[in-house]
């Protein structure tokens, strides 16, 4: 039997494997099910083969660029394809972690990180880096910026994992998070198969990891960052550290809680240990921690020097309804914590809002016994559902269990009329929301667009409501002073400013490229993926966790002037990325899908200084428009003579398919060639609008230019006419 192309090709028989794995009793059973199959496949007339690695691709924690069919040969190898914004995805780095604890290089077993993004600041090679030492990934990390061996396989979904077998065979693909067993499973049958057969070898990988280059710092990835009601106290979460630092305003350490290492332990400061702790929130002696990493949230008390936890049992949940007591309720990634005031009850501040990243939703956990918006009464250490289906969905509902969030990040509350709600920065749609504390109807508030089920309307756009675009925000505070709400908009690198009540969004500070500078204005000072914020009682001072570059920034609101909070007498524990990215202005093509059409089209006969104007003619399926704000695009290229596009504009967008753009271009008055091939690439974003699926198409043209050397024609007209 022959082996169909791409992951589709498994299909047929991974699905007859777990079918049958569903119905199988013991453990021997399952062993015997997968051995039985990898004799099956293996035996095919062919391969299903997975190309090799570009050779130009970028790569992390290695001596240099890792050829599958020479460096892997003899290894069973695990490739994630994953993006590192995706909740989903670092969900299941633990599993891979324990497979590389149990599986080396020399049993045979190699994990590759397959970094295909999704959003344009994930491509960008030293955003990778830091997700890498974030997330302390030490297997090999390919940066696959224009997906292309996403698109070879036809991958569809983050995470992806494929088994290859020594041979650079595909033998399973698990899609999505939660298959722990199977991975295991398929992994140590697999080796154990072909060890049998010889055919894995014990060599070393040159693994050199990217983390043990770098300088100290004594802040890694700050997450979050509050302060308390007198401005004196600022609570800062050391994400990277695994810690949390309690710091005077001018940045002298009071409190180190947890670090350096990662862990799981309630107690006294010095043996409690946290695992990439991010939201954080204080109250006179007591601080609430968003244990993202270990599923918890903790309760810090500065006055007992005491860690103690009160909801999440330390294993992801995958509840999404919850109601249990908070210690016995399970829950997944909490990002971001808030106080906030129930309906009825007679305490302020007897509600933590939680930002429940894991499974898309707001939660709640009762300091004291009342009752929520809509909500019946409720016992004091009650952990429940506030406000989100579980879908991952950018929609806005009256009824707070019919909305949905993707991956909400921050949380910040406006207790006072007319506002009265939680406003949440919503990552994944990129958009902020609002939640009512009067009804719990959820709204929407600026970026995204009205197709709930569209999660790529990002960009860089100051403006109004669904007009207005962010990247990935990932923090929100509220400015009871001046009535506005300041935005980290991560992925643009940049800190944003809404007026609630017109819709207005409008960059505060950054250049919107990733850097680290202190400019004399707030437009010159530059970030690198912001993910927390806060703002003083009094409306002074607003401190930003600047994620990436390892530090917090102080922004005075009155005189405009930023500056670096210093960390006093530090311990130093852990590395950081001092480099600042170097933007590339030019256009990237984007890597077309390998179904994509090449269309010759008739050779033209041209003169020196002609203009060419195409006149692209696209059709779109019946029932389908273009995805709103989408990077549908146009691209020039002409490989081998550059010359031709010298001075010209090689790229463009592509707004509204019923007026599509003219593109023009002049030839050089000298020409270096009698004849020259120029190709149009047209990447096409679109969504059917009765199912709401969102697409991506590809097409490109190739023209053949015939220069002949005589007077300078007229301008000639091509028309690119397609149906997809």
């Amino acid at each position: 039997m022959a082996a169909g192309g791409g992951l589709a090709g498994l299909l047929p028989a991974q699905s007859q494997l777990e079918n049958a794995l569903l119905d199988a009793l013991t453990p021997q059973e399952k062993d015997n099910l997968v051995y039985q199959y990898l004799r099956k496949v293996d035996s095919w007339e062919q391969d299903l083969k997975v190309p090799d690695f570009g050779g130009d691709l970028e790569w992390l924690n290695t001596e240099g660029p890792i050829s599958l069919y020479q460096d892997l040969c003899g290894k069973v190898v695990v490739l994630d394809f994953f993006t590192y914004c995706c909740i989903n995805c670092i969900h299941l780095l633990p599993d891979l972690h324990a497979l590389e604890h149990k599986y080396c290089d020399k049993d045979g077993l190699l994990v590759v990180g397959v970094h295909s993004a999704k959003f344009p600041n994930e491509k960008v090679l030293n955003n990778i880096k830091s997700a890498v030492l974030r997330y302390n990934i030490t297997h090999p990390v390919v940066n696959d910026a224009d997906a292309t061996l996403w698109h070879e396989l036809e991958v569809s979904c983050w995470p992806t994992l494929v088994i290859l077998g020594p041979r650079g065979n595909m033998l399973f693909s698990l899609v999505g998070e939660g298959h722990k067993d199977q991975l295991f499973l398929f992994t140590s049958i697999t080796l154990k198969f072909y060890k049998e057969r010889g055919q894995i070898t014990d060599n070393k990988i040159g693994i050199k990891l990217y983390k043990d280059s770098l300088p100290s710092s004594p802040l890694l990835f700050p997450g979050k960052v509050t302060v308390d009601k007198s401005g004196d106290r600022l609570v800062i979460a050391d994400t990277g550290h695994h810690r949390i630092l309690v710091v005077r305003k001018n940045g002298q350490i009071l409190h180190t809680i947890g670090g350096p290492n990662s862990g799981r332990k309630d107690g006294r400061f010095s043996e409690a240990a946290f695992n990439s702790p991010q939201g954080v929130a204080i109250k006179n002696n007591i601080i609430y921690v968003a244990d993202t990493e270990n599923h918890l949230i903790r309760k810090i008390d500065l006055e007992l020097e005491m860690v103690n936890t009160v909801a999440g049992i330390g294993i992801q949940g995958t509840d999404k309804e919850g109601g249990a007591k908070g210690e016995e309720q399970p829950i997944s990634s909490p990002w971001d914590v808030i106080f906030g005031s129930s309906v009825s009850g007679t305490h302020e501040d007897d509600v933590l809002w939680i930002a429940m990243a894991g499974t898309h939703q707001v939660w709640a956990l009762m300091l004291e016994c009342g009752k929520l918006p809509k909500g019946s009464d409720l016992k004091k250490g009650t952990c429940l559902r506030f406000a989100g289906s579980g879908n991952e969905e950018n929609r806005n509902n009256a009824y707070p269990h019919k909305a949905a969030f993707a991956q909400p990040s921050g949380l910040s509350l406006a207790s006072e009329e007319p506002w009265n709600c939680i406003f949440v920065a919503d990552s994944e749609s990129s958009t902020v929301r609002t939640i009512s504390l009067k009804d719990g109807a959820v709204k929407h508030l600026v970026g995204g667009e009205r197709d709930p089920l569209n999660l790529f309307a990002f960009g860089d756009v100051d403006e109004a409501g669904i007009n207005a675009k962010l990247q990935h925000p990932l923090g929100v505070t509220w400015d009871k002073k001046r009535k506005l709400l300041y935005v980290a908009d991560s992925y643009n690198h940049k800190i944003k400013f809404v007026d609630p009540k017109m819709k207005n969004c409008a960059t505060l500070a950054g250049t919107g490229e990733a850097s680290n500078v202190l400019g004399f204005s707030l437009t010159q000072t530059a970030f690198n993926e912001p993910g927390g914020l806060c703002v003083e009682e009094n409306g002074r001072l607003l401190y930003i966790a600047d994620t990436n570059n390892h530090q917090i920034k102080v922004l005075d609101l009155e005189t405009k002037i930023i500056s670096m909070l210093p960390i006093l007498c530090p311990e130093i524990f852990d590395v950081v990325d001092q480099s600042f990215i170097q933007s590339n202005k030019t256009a990237n093509i984007p890597k077309l899908p390998k179904s994509a059409p090449n269309i010759q089209l008739p050779s033209l006969t041209v003169t020196p200084g002609q203009t060419l104007q195409f006149l692209l003619r696209l059709s779109l399926p019946a029932n389908t428009k273009l995805t709103e704000e989408a990077p549908s695009s146009w691209f020039l290229t002409a490989e081998g003579n550059e010359w031709l596009l010298q001075g010209q504009n090689p790229s463009g967008e592509i707004e509204d398919i019923s007026h599509q753009p003219l593109i023009s271009l002049q030839l050089p008055s000298s020409c270096l060639s009698s004849e020259a091939v120029l190709s149009i690439i047209v990447c096409l974003y679109y969504c059917s609008k009765d199912s709401s699926a969102c697409m991506m198409k590809g097409i490109s043209f190739s023209q053949l230019l015939q220069i002949a050397d005589t007077s300078q024609g007229s301008t000639a007209h091509i028309e690119l006419i397609y149906a997809f």
